[in-house]
């Protein structure tokens, strides 16, 4: 009997100076899907993914921005889920974090490969040409990953004073496990890095990221829908769990309204990926959960995610440490040690 394995995809900032050459290591054999975003690209006038891939030195720059970063991500994560050994697992559901939406329609059959690209494309260009403010990240993790009441409250705090002000916005992006991510405008932004507490990491200024997923980017969403089609947007083949923790069963939703969510509030409304996760947990029992590469750091998050809602009786970093000791629950393919229980031999 096959395994059942939840997907998740990643989001922007996951193509570091460590993933450079990722498709050439892992995906050689990949030519024909790399060569179609390839293609896609060159008609943009826009550096390949090959190129960016095999560039000789990894380059803020040049790796980092949208336009470039989106579906350099895209093509290495479709490549890993293309590359996921079916004999072994059936895919039960898919979910991503922020920018993984786009990933996780193109894996669940809402879109195909090519508009898939075609929208990850865009929205990375629109983000870097049009895209306001930026966002800040800053944990609420305790030493046994759950969330630390004392810096919830400091988040509540913050709303709260930013609530009573008209000289700077800030709004809660994303929730990524015990994890939040701020999206401001520029004094918001200035305000944000002063008034969080600090440690040694924490608080955060993502590079080259606007403010998504909130009402900053409200002018985004005309210009992402006449950019793309509806006609792009099927009803799928797996099931799609979404930043609100909706699940979007394969046939049994209008194309109109995934497309409606998709470039609507999913680009200026909170994501809430932590409810994603405990809810594809929860509703498909997978014996094994997958993150698609590139990159390794939505391990933590996904993890303090299932030790907030208990899932499987994890209560703590400890626990989730011993559980991966015997074949990893959490199966990271950025990570070759663990690459190899999600692929074939």
């Amino acid at each position: 009997m096959k395994e059942k394995l939840l997907v998740i995809c990643p989001g922007r900032g996951t193509y570091n100076a460590t993933e450079l050459g990722y498709l050439k290591r892992h995906h050689a054999t990949q030519g024909e899907l790399v060569a179609r975003i390839d293609a896609l690209r060159s008609a943009e006038g826009q550096p390949s993914i090959s190129e960016l891939d095999s560039a000789e030195k990894y380059s803020p720059s040049l790796h980092m921005p949208g336009d470039n970063a989106s579906l350099l991500i895209y093509a290495c994560a479709l490549s890993d889920f293309a590359a996921i050994d079916r004999e072994r697992y059936e895919i039960v559901a898919v979910t991503g974090n922020s920018m993984g939406w786009y990933l996780a329609l193109a894996c669940a059959g809402v879109v195909d490969l090519d508009a898939g690209a075609r929208l990850v494309n865009t929205m990375g260009r629109l983000m870097h040409e049009k895209g306001q403010g930026g966002q800040v990240v800053w944990s609420l993790a305790d030493g046994d990953w759950r969330i630390e009441p004392a810096k919830a409250a400091v988040v509540d705090a913050v709303l709260a004073e930013v609530a009573a002000r008209d000289d700077l916005a800030v709004h809660v992006s994303i929730r990524l496990g015990a994890m939040v991510v701020f999206a401001a405008d520029d004094a918001g932004m200035k305000w944000l890095m002063e008034r969080l507490p600090k440690d040694d990491r924490f608080p955060m200024k993502l590079n080259y990221h606007a403010a998504f997923h909130s009402p900053l980017l409200d002018h985004i969403v005309p210009l992402a829908k006449a950019s793309n089609p509806l006609g792009d947007f099927g009803t799928g083949t797996i099931p799609a769990i979404d930043g609100t923790g909706r699940v979007w069963s394969p046939k049994a939703f209008d194309p109109a309204a995934i497309y409606d969510y998709t470039l609507g509030a999913q680009i200026n409304r909170s994501y809430d990926f932590t409810r994603a996760v405990q809810v594809a947990a929860y509703e498909f029992c997978p014996d094994r959960i997958a993150i698609l590469g590139p990159g390794t750091t939505l391990g933590a998050p996904v993890a303090q995610a299932l030790i907030a809602c208990g899932w499987r009786g994890l209560s703590s970093k400890n626990d989730f440490q011993l559980r991966q000791k015997d074949g990893p629950l959490l199966i990271s393919m950025g990570m070759p040690e663990q690459r190899a229980y999600a692929v074939s031999a």
